[in-house]
């Protein structure tokens, strides 16, 4: 998508800032970069041409879009997810929204089957009783030939199915439409009976939220276990902590909640066969680089009035074409 071409004079680019900051030395002398926190976004806004969401933590830009004064015409985040920035004034403008779609997708599979892994195998309660100083041989799990049931058609979850797939573990993928690979939402009660693994790895929209619940939790087989990659909001964590306790689901892994950081009192901490780690299934060694690197492409491309890439639909809260 061409995004309308830079302005007569240097451009203005806000960055949103978040410790370190981006690598932008490259664009030095071609934009006005500017910097700011989250109280200074609102009064910031209206004279950015370009606004740079380096902290994709942060809701800042959903709390100061709607007010006065013009609008940046291209907003990019530096996430694959984009609900933290996206509001009803945001959606309805002529502003391009991007994000940062093929940089986390290799490491959030490998992250995954890591998980999958660790959990056939028992790793968690090996460690356990290594601290123990404890000698109890048990029996593991062989993943080949098990069935796995991906939640998220986008470039993560066909990455994730691929990896799995190089394990012999039968996969699913789920979208938001069915088409030649990929199952429709009307299939995904029937695949999360049949699956031992079921991964959440879906953007977060009105349909998606909260779409695990303790329905969904009650389809899946005992010995199933549940992984989210996604975004918390996709789980009802009180259901899924009912449905661990329960032995409804053999375990299940979290890397994302719908508070980030997880609270200390929280319940999930304690709930049993749970594995819980911060949002890192998609932070390797250097990805803050290729986030930085990715942006002053996409820079260049506007710059030269090419047409960008990874241009959001605002009104379904991802890229489109998967």
């Amino acid at each position: 998508m061409t995004v309308a071409p830079p302005p007569t004079g240097t451009p203005t680019l806000l960055v949103l800032d978040a410790d370190p900051l981006p690598r932008l030395g490259r664009l030095t002398g071609r934009a006005r970069i500017e910097h700011t926190d989250e109280p200074g976004l609102a009064e910031r806004l209206p004279h950015a041409d370009v606004l740079l969401v380096w902290d994709f933590t942060s809701r800042a830009v959903r709390e100061a879009w709607p007010g006065g004064g013009p609008r940046p015409r291209w907003v990019h985040t530096a996430s694959a997810g984009v609900d933290h920035l996206l509001c009803p004034e945001l959606v309805t403008s002529d502003t391009v929204v991007t994000n940062a779609r093929g940089i986390f997708d290799q490491p959030i599979a490998e992250y995954v089957a890591a998980l999958v892994l660790a959990m056939a195998k028992d790793l968690p309660r090996t460690w356990e009783l290594q601290r123990e100083r404890t000698w109890r041989h048990r029996e593991s799990r062989k993943v080949a030939g098990t069935r796995a049931c991906v939640v998220g058609s986008g470039p993560i979850g066909r990455r994730i199915a691929r990896t799995l797939k190089a394990l012999d573990i039968t996969t699913a993928l789920v979208g938001r439409t069915p088409r030649t690979g990929v199952h429709g939402p009307d299939d995904l009660d029937r695949l999360l009976s049949r699956a031992d693994w079921v991964i959440a790895a879906a953007p977060l929209t009105e349909q998606t939220q909260g779409m695990f619940d303790a329905r969904r939790f009650g389809v899946m087989q005992p010995s199933a276990r549940f992984v989210n990659v996604g975004r918390g909001q996709l789980v009802d964590e009180d259901a899924l902590a009912e449905a661990l306790a329960k032995r409804w689901i053999a375990g299940a892994a979290l890397d994302v909640f719908t508070d980030e950081p997880l609270p200390a009192d929280s319940p999930l901490w304690q709930a049993p066969g749970l594995i819980v780690s911060p949002h890192m299934s998609g932070d390797t060694v250097g990805w803050r680089d290729e986030l930085g690197a990715q942006f002053v492409e996409l820079y260049e491309r506007w710059e030269a009035g090419r047409p960008l890439p990874n241009v959001v639909d605002k009104k379904r809260g991802y890229v489109p074409g998967h």
